[in-house]
């Protein structure tokens, strides 16, 4: 990288702004953060655009996905699984290429205009009176702008329409909703308690039940299918951009008010990626009989570990192909986001969310510097006490692999990649301590903390 300096200076700048403004709370106009957001992130596109030093994924697999569709190809195919996703952003890619924008740029703009507008959407998920410094603050965050501006990874566009789909859901007032634990289970509770679960089961399920009318339209049902409909071809475009937002879904899905809007945004969070893939013959020019070879390019991950956690540790701080440890990490981070959602069940579901993208870092096998961005937006809207060491420790991690080591040749960035990864075992218990621990409950109105009658309001801890 030729502009280190300049990046890191700006970098640090930020951070000690988000800092100052946490101390002295100060609270700039949302205007004044997202100017401030776009001066930054141009500013480093626009050095990153002409310094002589690209990332490798950035010119060898995303722009040709970009050409591929320009030529009327497959984006996943031409590549030669360098794009191993659905083609949704190669699209935007061939429109950017095609008005004769540079590569250098048009790849990144695409990612740098997805982050600015995670910046007011960062205050709406916030809500309360510091939704514009959490605005600022994300506007200032050092891992943002190098993934955005500088890798061009598409964690950016993912995330602006996750983010979007839990604004969505959620919908207006209160900022701070419960979990699962709402009057339906706390009458079914009751019910159990009072009646024994085998007289219990038919109130519940039978004809009639509470399940069958959760199933009937009510007050203000057209409204709500349509906030759940929306929120669904949100979290639908999420799961274009890449895979990983799956994670978002089940938090998601609990800020809708009822069973009925939950079925309507799950059927329209599948049907979006099932539009672009059947849509590739007409869009991509992809033959009906390559779409099987496509999902099997897309379901194709490589078991590369080796970069971050506790892998390094097992390979000397190499990548390697590790089928084994990939096969038991990824079990791992099966079994952790049960747990968390079990833990954080009666919780924000945005809190659930956060806690779900922490401890799937926690417990990964393989991780590029780009993943971490997926919880600094829900992070950074609703902070925890850990917040910003984890914020910091992260971004000063990531910023080391992309200005650091990029200063070297390939010998000696190798050398450097065997003590940065293995590092990063440093950042484990830190990111699990910002979990949003403090916040596990929060209770229903009209249910007490044993769910055996009213209480006169909801109990639900703010974020500090």
């Amino acid at each position: 990288m030729d502009y280190a300096l300049l990046t890191g200076i700006v970098l640090v700048a930020g951070v000690a702004l988000a800092l100052i403004a946490q101390k002295r709370d100060w609270r700039p106009s949302l205007l004044v953060a997202i100017l401030v957001g776009i001066a930054v992130r141009v500013l480093i596109m626009f050095t990153s655009a002409i310094d002589t030093w690209q990332p490798v994924d950035f010119v060898e697999s995303f722009k040709p996905a970009g050409e591929a569709v320009l030529r009327g190809e497959d984006p996943v195919l031409a590549s030669e699984g360098g794009w191993h996703f659905l083609p949704t952003i190669p699209y935007v890619y061939g429109i950017l290429l095609w008005l004769g924008i540079p590569w250098e740029y048009a790849g990144r703009l695409v990612t740098v205009v997805a982050d600015i507008v995670l910046i007011p959407l960062v205050a709406k998920l916030a809500g309360g009176p510091k939704a514009s410094l959490r605005a600022f603050q994300y506007a200032l965050n050092p891992l943002g702008v190098l993934v955005a501006s500088v890798h061009g990874q598409v964690e950016p566009v993912a995330l602006v329409f996750g983010v979007a789909a839990f604004v969505v859901a959620r919908g207006p007032g209160d900022p701070h909703r419960p979990g699962l634990v709402t009057d339906v289970v706390g009458r079914v509770r009751q019910g159990v308690a009072a009646y024994g679960v085998r007289a219990s089961v038919p109130r519940v399920i039978g004809r009639g039940g509470m399940l069958h009318r959760a199933l009937l339209p009510g007050e203000g049902d057209r409204a709500n299918l349509k906030r759940a409909a929306w929120a669904g071809v949100l979290m639908g475009l999420a799961l274009c951009a890449k895979s990983w937002p799956i994670w978002l879904i089940p938090g998601f899905l609990l800020l809708l008010p009822n069973l009925r809007a939950r079925i309507a945004a799950l059927f329209m969070t599948g049907f979006v990626p099932l539009f672009f893939l059947v849509t590739l013959p007409i869009f991509a020019g992809t033959s009906l009989s390559q779409i099987p070879q496509v999902i099997h390019t897309i379901q194709d991950i490589r078991p590369i570990v080796g970069e971050w956690g506790w892998t390094p540790w097992l390979t000397d701080g190499s990548w390697s192909l590790e089928p084994t440890m990939a096969s038991i990490g990824t079990n791992l981070i099966y079994a952790c986001v049960v747990g968390v959602i079990l833990l954080w069940r009666r919780a924000d579901p945005i809190d659930m969310t956060t806690a779900i993208l922490l401890v799937f870092m926690v417990v990964t096998p393989r991780l590029g510097a780009q993943y971490l961005l997926w919880f600094m937006p829900f992070l950074v809207a609703r902070p925890t006490r850990f917040a910003w060491p984890a914020i910091i420790g992260s971004s000063l991690w990531a910023a080391y692999g992309y200005v650091v080591m990029t200063q070297f040749d390939f010998q000696g960035w190798y050398v450097q990649h065997q003590y940065w990864s293995r590092a990063s075992i440093v950042l484990l218990p830190i990111l699990a301590l910002a979990m949003p621990w403090g916040r596990r409950i929060a209770t229903a109105p009209g249910l007490d903390d044993n769910h055996t009658g009213p209480a006169p309001q909801a109990k639900v801890k703010s974020p500090a």
